[in-house]
């Protein structure tokens, strides 16, 4: 992404490794770890939190568009309240994933979706034709979102990083009307 996207009150923009206390709020917290996909274990510390973010800022020049992670940052106090990925998804790296993850004091607030609508926007100006979204199936908040964002729940599959997940996508049709977005 070329310059962030910005919405009524986020930021999408890229990680940088400066970013890591606030990423560890969301990736070492054993209440986001214990839903992401593919599994994962919670960062551990702040050195681990800063090696990952590394790895994501010196990838993403390298990944194909619209591929990538970015942060959301809440544009009244500039704290990063969550993250937002669109990856290939496995085994066969056909489909594309859409994603996002929230740091836990940050739920309920209609972020997730908000960033999610517009990443997904730009996505589709990128070219995408669909994009998915993977949950666990007792992730009621995930489903949540997907739903908010105007996804559709196409089923329950072991297809992707196995495991059971339920599948929900979206089309550029299917985004809700900027107006409300």
């Amino acid at each position: 992404m070329q310059s962030p996207l910005r919405t009524e009150r986020l930021l999408v923009r890229d990680w940088a490794v400066s970013d890591a206390e606030a990423a560890l709020r969301i990736y070492g917290t054993e209440e986001v770890a214990h839903w992401l996909t593919p599994a994962m274990h919670r960062v551990g510390d702040l050195d681990a939190m800063r090696a990952v973010l590394q790895a994501w800022e010196e990838s993403q020049h390298n990944l194909v568009v619209p591929s990538g992670r970015w942060a959301i940052e809440r544009l009244e106090d500039g704290r990063v309240v969550g993250g937002l990925v669109i990856r290939m998804l496995p085994p066969y790296e056909e489909d594309l994933e859409i994603g996002w993850q929230l740091r836990p004091d940050a739920w309920g607030n209609g972020y997730a979706t908000e960033a999610g609508i517009a990443l997904a926007r730009w996505a589709f100006r990128q070219g995408a034709d669909e994009l998915f979204a993977v949950a666990r199936p007792n992730n009621h908040r995930a489903a949540a979102t997907a739903r908010r964002m105007g996804m559709e729940w196409v089923g329950e599959t072991s297809k992707y990083y196995d495991m059971r997940l339920n599948v929900y996508r979206i089309r550029p049709s299917d985004l809700p009307d900027a107006s409300r977005a």
